[in-house]
């Protein structure tokens, strides 16, 4: 189901990794926001609306294989359509 400017619903949880079961190729086409704790973050890799975390990268460290290690931080959580 779309919204009046055709775009589609964003989830309760999204990734950006594709290996992801949290993954929605359709949704990462457009350019998403999200507030975490009333700031704007431009460094999220996978969010949960409903249980309140956001992950990001732990700075440049990545794993064995080229991932970035990821911190989930906890706190009030928005997603939109920038």
């Amino acid at each position: 189901m779309e919204n009046s400017a055709g775009l589609p619903p964003l989830p309760d949880r999204l990734c950006t990794d594709p290996d992801s079961l949290y993954y929605d190729a359709a949704v990462l086409e457009h350019s998403i926001g999200i507030r975490f704790n009333d700031r704007q973050r431009f460094d999220v890799e996978e969010y949960c609306i409903s249980e309140g975390w956001i992950k990001v990268p732990a700075g440049k460290t990545v794993d064995r294989k080229g991932r970035p290690l990821l911190l989930k931080l906890k706190g009030k959580v928005e997603a939109f359509y920038r």
